[in-house]
């Protein structure tokens, strides 16, 4: 019994070591690739707390003093402030829409089996793989010809037409998840199909519509070509329209501090949603890749 275990502790030695040597490497890679990313942001947070002359001379050290009023000229001359509310409303409205037109698109294509469903969903899916540019000159056009051009309504509307696809691709795989005899429970107790829906199904759909507002957050936060295309008064414009106005006024031109000051304010809501809500993303793609 001795030499068994003797042999059996021989025989395993070998193989922890190499086990400790890929996680060391593993990890190694890992704090590598985070440095890397991370890096970019310290620099930009640093560069948006130093003066123009500043930059140029010591465009690596620390700022001396911080120049924090950066940020007040980003913000009030420049008019960041406008523009980051009008991206907040368009955000918040558009993801709305989306998460309650797709979960319901999303809902009926998982649990009903009606004619035409594969063909809806194949629409749905090749949504995905429609480049946005191939559809700015038709929507500029159809949206002028509706009288939607240049208003939040034609603006929103895009952002939602385009994001669907994307929606209703991610939560019709959870609701497909999600046991019939939930649905059947309701259905005896007296719910129709949409108390159903709304009472039951979409409760426990919680982490699908999560990890899929978080993505479209991400997509429409940052989003630039078709708010350039939908929007042209200066006052409706969002984030990103704001921060290109800024490299265009002349007041700002070698205001290189108040300009990185603009693109941290920028940065910042979406690093916010993604450290609040990273374990919830990473335990959701696990899962996918786990069930595919």
């Amino acid at each position: 019994m001795d030499s068994e275990g003797y042999t059996s502790n021989y025989q395993t030695r070998p193989l922890k070591r190499g086990s400790r040597w890929k996680n060391f490497l593993l990890h190694a890679v890992l704090i590598l690739y985070s440095a890397i990313v991370a890096y970019p942001m310290l620099w930009l947070l640093l560069a948006s707390l130093k003066s123009s002359r500043e930059l140029f001379e010591s465009p690596w050290g620390l700022p001396s003093p911080p120049q924090w009023g950066n940020f007040a000229k980003a913000w009030v001359e420049a008019g960041i402030g406008r523009y980051f509310l009008n991206s907040v409303f368009v955000t918040v409205v558009s993801m709305f829409f989306i998460l309650l037109i797709g979960s319901m698109a999303a809902y009926a294509l998982a649990r009903f089996a009606f004619p035409g469903r594969g063909v809806i969903q194949s629409a749905f899916t090749s949504g995905m793989m429609f480049p946005v540019f191939l559809g700015i000159v038709p929507l500029f056009l159809l949206l002028r010809n509706l009288g939607m051009w240049d208003n939040y309504f034609g603006l929103i509307t895009a952002y939602v037409a385009y994001s669907l696809s994307f929606t209703v691709f991610i939560l019709t795989g959870f609701f497909k998840q999600l046991p019939n005899e939930l649905a059947e429970a309701g259905l005896i107790d007296g719910c129709s199909h949409f108390a159903v829906f709304r009472k039951i199904m979409l409760p426990l759909a919680k982490p699908g519509l999560i990890t899929a507002g978080i993505f479209n957050f991400f997509g429409i936060w940052n989003e630039y070509p078709l708010a350039l295309v939908i929007i042209a008064t200066d006052s409706l414009r969002t984030l990103p329209l704001g921060i290109a106005n800024l490299l265009m006024v002349q007041h700002y031109e070698t205001d290189w501090g108040a300009l990185f000051a603009g693109l941290v304010i920028v940065m910042l809501p979406t690093l916010i949603v993604y450290l609040i809500f990273q374990r919830q993303i990473t335990e959701r793609l696990t899962a996918g890749a786990l069930k595919g």
